[in-house]
């Protein structure tokens, strides 16, 4: 695979990082989302995530990309969840192979967009009626059901237990991964100067059952602002047209580095 990079991506590559890593072929592709493709491996229990430079909003109904931002989510996604690791949060990910593809485990995504707020913002101050930026008591939890052609939803706990979605016991699971999660990623933004407004995930079953932390997170799936001026840097960049939508993922990924080496 050849891979086109930006200059100003290149500061972010270890030139080293590779070179003793798990060799692994990528053969089937089994999946093509709107920010990543995966393809199976000689291993049943193991794919490979190969980031894509598109960027998507509303539904992907608004389609964009910046060079590089494959690169980038890869890498920024794989650094966020060996800290998390380090909290005790359980992942998918096996190795990053290169800059823009990551070994992980197969894992059945659960049908649930997994919603935590710290501050209100986006569709919940339009739902709700609340300011943006007006910061919680406590953090919000909600979930959407995943389904392109429905607009994936919001749905409670009560109905994606009746629809057979998920169990009570997985709900509980779900619910105490997801604040763990928060906690560990409000401290590592703050570390940096970043606001944690808010943030989705997806999480799957191993084959084993465990339920566990999968996909990514990155500036595509977090509401990040600036501790002191609150600027955004994140996806709002290109979903709200305001400029700058690759130089705050540059900036993000860049102000990580530095604060935690790399």
């Amino acid at each position: 695979m050849c891979i086109n990079i930006a200059e100003d991506i290149l500061p972010f590559i270890n030139k080293n990082t590779y070179s003793e890593v798990i060799k692994m072929e990528k053969l089937d592709l089994l999946y093509v989302g709107k920010a990543k493709k995966v393809f199976s491996t000689e291993d049943p229990a193991l794919c490979i995530f190969e980031y894509k430079d598109d960027a998507t909003a509303f539904n992907g109904l608004k389609k964009g990309s910046f060079d590089g931002k494959g690169i980038i989510n890869n890498q920024m996604a794989n650094f966020i969840f060996r800290l998390l690791e380090k909290e005790g949060i359980k992942t998918h990910l096996v190795e990053e192979l290169s800059p823009r593809e990551t070994l992980v485990k197969k894992v059945d995504i659960i049908p649930l967009e997994v919603i935590v707020r710290n501050i209100a913002a986006g569709s919940f101050s339009k739902r709700y009626g609340v300011e943006e930026g007006t910061p919680f008591v406590s953090p919000t939890l909600e979930f959407s059901y995943k389904n392109d052609e429905l607009g994936d939803p919001l749905i409670n706990d009560y109905q994606a237990i009746a629809l057979g979605v998920v169990t009570r016991e997985d709900i509980d699971t779900i619910s105490d991964i997801a604040f763990k999660v928060n906690e560990g990623l409000k401290k590592i933004f703050m570390n940096i100067g970043i606001k944690l407004v808010d943030f989705k995930i997806e999480l799957g079953r191993t084959a084993d059952g465990e339920i566990v932390l999968a996909d990514e997170i990155s500036p595509d799936t977090c509401r990040l602002w600036d501790a002191e001026t609150n600027k955004k840097l994140d996806k709002d960049r290109f979903r709200l047209d305001l400029g700058e939508f690759g130089d705050v993922y540059r900036e993000v990924w860049g102000r990580l580095t530095e604060y935690y080496g790399r």
